[in-house]
């Protein structure tokens, strides 16, 4: 994969653009590569060169991507001032639900059908997914999806005002618990330890509710890159975004560790 740099913004012009339509709505989706599909989510405040770059990763290990615009503005650098407004704009939005006691977000019945049409399209085993931050729990509701077999949770953010609550309600949580026992399953899920977004109590929620099919990853602190865009910087300002942001892009380095495991999780459950 050729050197970009995740300061500027990313034209994504090797992925194909794709309006497509699921349950009447329409979103725009980056597709690219071959092979069973992997559904990539950004994180907030959109799909950024980090986000992207996680997805030629995920391109370049032998998987179609198929990468939805969900918020934000496309390849765009997270802007301080306009990430702010994208992440308020959600927080109300009605395909989102931001705060506890609301349940799964809407949002996942379009994200379950584009599973199964990527399906469909790319054949194999099944279907894979990883959600970041605000979208992260979403890769657990689509468990509910049969085609749905490698579910990653990269630092779920959700509820917003419920440091131990999880987005989705109980009936759901026991639903995805008996498919994973059923099929032999298991959820990977990663955080950094001291992220205020995604705290200790979340993962042990998760493990409450999924036992061992529940794989939680914490990495230090110490792990995270510094070095991040203006709108983690002012607003966010703690370890969070792992395979993201703070990833630090060396060998041996706990984040890439944490890709590397990733990129493997969905190798041995979408092989062919």
């Amino acid at each position: 994969m050729p050197d970009r740099s995740m300061k500027v913004d990313d034209p994504l012009d090797d992925f194909e653009q794709r309006d497509i339509t699921l349950d009447g709505v329409t979103k725009v989706v980056h597709v690219a590569g071959s092979g069973p599909a992997v559904i990539v989510m950004t994180e907030m405040p959109g799909i950024s060169p980090h986000v992207a770059r996680f997805s030629r990763w995920v391109r370049d290990a032998g998987f179609t991507v198929y990468m939805p615009s969900l918020f934000g503005r496309d390849g765009a650098v997270p802007d301080a001032e306009e990430g702010a407004e994208v992440f308020q704009r959600t927080c109300v939005s009605a395909e989102f639900r931001a705060f506890a006691g609301n349940g799964s977000s809407p949002v996942t019945l379009w994200l379950r059908a584009l599973a199964r049409a990527a399906h469909e399209e790319c054949g194999g085993p099944g279907v894979g997914a990883i959600g970041m931050c605000f979208t992260g729990n979403f890769a657990l509701t689509m468990m509910l999806e049969p085609v749905m077999l490698a579910p990653v949770l990269s630092q779920p953010s959700l509820p917003l005002d419920h440091p131990a609550g999880i987005e989705s309600p109980p009936e759901e949580i026991e639903a995805v618990r008996q498919r994973l026992e059923k099929d032999d399953l298991t959820v990977l899920a990663y955080r950094f330890e001291g992220d205020k977004f995604c705290m200790a109590q979340r993962f042990a929620a998760y493990a409450e509710g999924l036992g061992d099919r529940f794989i939680g990853r914490v990495l230090p602190d110490t792990a995270a890159n510094g070095d991040v865009a203006p709108f983690f910087s002012q607003h966010v300002a703690c370890p969070h975004s792992v395979v993201t942001a703070h990833l630090i892009d060396e060998a041996g380095q706990p984040t890439v560790a944490a890709r590397d495991e990733i990129l493997s999780f969905f190798a041995q459950r979408l092989a062919r």
